[in-house]
């Protein structure tokens, strides 16, 4: 009767230990399940919306992730920077410039472990129309083109809030004609460099200083764009950087800078990064 109840107790305890183990498996797997679902959110300039959806698709599928859900927001820098500081709750900040990462990373609370800021890619700029024809003119000879078209308008992003409107005013400047083209009321400025590209797209001005990238992104015809040489203007360096401390933000930033996330940036119409 002992040996009975002894053999009763023990299978009790096996049952109840094998119950326990299914129940952590079936914990730590609805964990790693809520740990990959996990929305992965980005705040992205708004240049990169021709490239980042690629390199999106990519990671997810390089990474065998694909019900990883990543939400991306696309807008001028500047405006992003302020979300950010208001409170937003984005993983990683990927700018149009290295100024706005670099405030972030200075500007975040003692003991807080923010990330240092990463160079993904460098941006080039370019003179963008649909109306007037471009094919011919060198980068040299716009200047000129610019000055004489004395009816023309053009286009440029918020110097204040997007690095590609800011590096198109310093090109403007050193070329002497910022001042009389501002004075003459022919700049249009655009929100972001997204709608400055709609501007000159679509006809509402003659001229768009825009992204190279999206100058890629639409196959545009070769008489309808001049690229700038990257030495006439400040370099476009874009930095990134992470916010929160998620492992997949941090895994995403890291395929950014990758061969592979490189290679994307490369054929969009970007610069290799030193």
């Amino acid at each position: 009767m002992g040996r009975l109840i002894t053999i009763v107790i023990a299978s009790s305890f096996l049952i109840l230990s094998a119950c326990t183990q299914e129940n952590t498996t079936n914990i730590a797997s609805a964990a790693d399940t809520t740990k990959q679902t996990q929305t992965l959110r980005i705040a992205a300039a708004a240049n990169l919306s021709d490239v980042l959806p690629a390199i999106v698709e990519s990671y997810k599928t390089d990474k065998g992730l694909p019900n990883q859900d990543i939400d991306v927001t696309y807008a001028s820098s500047g405006k992003l920077y302020a979300q950010i500081k208001a409170g937003a709750p984005y993983d990683i900040f990927l700018s149009a410039n290295q100024e706005f990462p670099a405030k972030l990373a200075n500007e975040s609370p003692q003991g807080e472990n923010l990330h240092q800021p990463f160079t993904y890619a460098q941006g080039q700029l370019a003179l963008y129309s649909v109306t007037k024809p471009l094919g011919e003119f060198n980068p040299a000879a716009l200047t000129d083109l610019l000055m004489s078209d004395t009816n023309s308008k053009i286009a440029i992003a918020s110097p204040e809030l997007a690095p590609y409107g800011a590096s198109a005013k310093s090109y403007l400047q050193s070329q002497n004609i910022y001042e009389a083209l501002d004075k003459q009321k022919r700049l249009i400025q655009a929100e972001n460099i997204g709608q400055a590209f709609q501007y000159a797209h679509t006809g509402s001005v003659d001229y768009g200083f825009v992204a190279q990238s999206q100058i890629i992104a639409i196959k545009a015809k070769p008489e309808q764009f001049v690229t700038l040489a990257p030495d006439s203007y400040p370099a476009i360096l874009q930095d990134g950087i992470i916010i929160s401390d998620t492992s997949t933000a941090t895994d995403f930033s890291d395929y950014l800078t990758s061969k592979a996330g490189q290679q994307h940036f490369s054929q969009a119409g970007y610069l290799a990064v030193q």
